[in-house]
């Protein structure tokens, strides 16, 4: 483990990207706090910005924290394209890595288009069944065709 400097205070809440992510964690594991980021792009974004990702990030400087802000901001020019989580964007065709609430926003804006278009799968997300092409005759029932209902 790292040695912290034990003159500062840890800083429980450090604000990035306007999500509080936890004081207490390392930097690699801090930074899973943002939506659209995993373990492994948080080791490179703390990379990118030069610092330490075993580092706790409440004993962070103020300095680090604002580059770590900017590795974030910035994290689709660090890596290649595909390792971006929006590739070839129906909309724009431009490869992007989506963070935040707009993971959320653009999810729910690509079933609704799925729904408008009268897709197959839009179809199965409208009526609650299965989507991605498991069988539905055994499994994911829900209501009272679970079990066998005996004559009395």
């Amino acid at each position: 483990m790292v040695e912290e400097n034990n003159n500062e205070e840890l800083r429980h809440l450090v604000r990035i990207m306007n999500t509080d992510l936890q004081g207490a964690k390392p930097v690699q594991y801090a930074l899973t706090g943002l939506p659209g980021i995993g373990r492994r792009t948080a080791i490179l974004i703390a990379k990118a910005a030069g610092v330490d990702p075993i580092a706790t990030l409440g004993y962070l400087p103020d300095e680090e924290v604002a580059k770590l802000d900017d590795a974030v901001e910035q994290f689709e020019e660090i890596v290649p394209s595909w390792m971006l989580n929006r590739q070839k964007d129906p909309v724009t065709g431009q490869d992007k890595h989506l963070l935040g609430t707009d993971i959320i926003l653009t999810f729910r804006e690509d079933i609704n288009n799925l729904k408008k278009v009268r897709a197959y799968r839009g179809l199965r997300h409208e009526r609650g069944l299965k989507v991605r092409g498991q069988r539905t005759k055994a499994t994911g029932r829900r209501g009272s065709t679970v079990g066998v209902n005996r004559k009395k």
